[in-house]
């Protein structure tokens, strides 16, 4: 296991990302106790030492299961990461007891790393306001040692993001960002790296593979890489990435499976930056998925939570994007179609009401309501 250096402590650069853990029957809200208490048993093992979970991950039940599969180590030999849930704009008011909450879920005293959780544009003037007392809370619990390092996430545009640390950057210890080789162009990354140098706060990555879109490539594009690095898997190349860019210090992956595990476990037995062809490679990739414009969707499932219908918007918009890059690429479109065969007519893309609810809490501010009417009009 590779580790970085953060104030004296020894960090593993993969952390341990508790957001698409293994579930039940597909319910994003029942992750799967047995196959979690394996693979973090696994991670241990293998020198992972990090573990980042959310307030929202699968409906709220991700700090209670990771809690359960924490439980049996010294709470001493692995750092713990939790977020305040501000993308939920009603949760603003509630910053000491939902505090208090997460440390009973997790049961602990403290938290190594917490953060102000998806600073964006649709909250970034709330997380500023000081009539919530967020940032007077949380500073007072890392002065009492409930909080040992503060940071924060964002998705948000550059300009947000220069907002943020001009009211807070002198107290934040580390920014987690949105950054691999497709967002390094589309999102903003590069900027956004290059402003977190300047305020010297290392980078966390969240959305390394992109919610798994850069797992798997075309024919064409993993014959390229193929052809550059024989013996590398496909998803091994969007840490590669990583590993080239100066200051990211811990990779978060939030991974689905014993195997994703396994194979991320392999990648990050040693550093293997990209050199100027192959970073030329990956870039050149990026940009024609981009010209491609499929939603970047990440599959965080804020929006389900918020949907009257019960949609199941990620899943929808998976099918959505392939059905783009299939038509793209001249493939034969009967995936999506035959998908959508088997779901309930009243959670249809056709049974959107336009309310706009799902688009108020999305971190990647997707108009939704938009891509649920184009997708009824391409499988119609």
């Amino acid at each position: 296991m590779i580790y970085k250096e953060f104030q004296g402590k020894k960090l593993s650069q993969l952390g341990f990302g508790a957001m698409r853990l293994p579930v039940i029957d597909g319910d994003d809200s029942r992750p799967d106790r047995d196959q979690v208490f394996e693979m973090v048993d696994t991670a241990i093992k293998s020198g992972v030492n990090y573990f980042d979970t959310a307030w929202g991950y699968h409906n709220g039940n991700s700090e209670l299961v990771l809690a359960e599969a924490l439980s049996k180590y010294p709470r001493e030999s692995y750092y713990l990461a939790d977020k305040f849930p501000g993308y939920d704009l009603s949760n603003m008011p509630k910053v000491k007891e939902i505090f208090e909450e997460q440390l009973k879920k997790l049961k602990t005293d403290y938290f190594d790393f917490y953060l102000f959780h998806n600073v964006c544009e649709m909250n970034i003037n709330e997380y500023l306001d000081p009539k919530y007392g967020i940032y007077d809370h949380l500073m007072e619990q890392k002065k009492n040692g409930r909080i040992k390092h503060l940071g924060f996430s964002c998705h948000g545009e550059l300009d947000v993001l220069k907002r943020f640390l001009d009211a807070y950057g002198k107290d934040m210890e580390f920014c987690q960002l949105q950054i691999n080789y497709l967002d390094w162009k589309f999102q903003h990354g590069k900027e956004k790296v290059e402003l977190c140098r300047e305020w010297n706060i290392p980078v966390w990555v969240m959305e390394p593979l992109r919610g798994g879109r850069l797992a798997k490539l075309n024919d064409t594009q993993t014959a390229d890489l193929k052809a550059l690095r024989p013996e590398e898997e496909i998803p091994a190349w969007a840490f590669r990435f990583l590993q080239s860019i100066e200051g990211v210090s811990v990779i978060l992956s939030g991974m689905s499976d014993q195997e994703q595990l396994e194979d991320n476990l392999k990648t990050f037995s040693e550093d293997r930056p990209l050199n100027e062809k192959e970073m030329a490679k990956v870039m050149e990739i990026a940009n024609h998925m981009m010209e491609l414009k499929s939603v970047p969707c990440t599959a965080c499932h804020y929006c389900v939570s918020h949907c009257p219908q019960g949609i199941d918007i990620p899943r929808m918009i998976e099918l959505y994007n392939e059905h783009l890059l299939t038509a793209a690429y001249g493939g034969m479109t009967f995936i999506a179609p035959m998908a959508m065969a088997v779901v309930p007519e009243d959670q249809q893309p056709s049974a959107c009401l336009h309310c706009r609810s799902c688009e108020q809490v999305c971190p990647q501010q997707i108009e939704i309501s938009e891509v649920m009417t184009d997708f009824v009009e391409k499988i119609r």
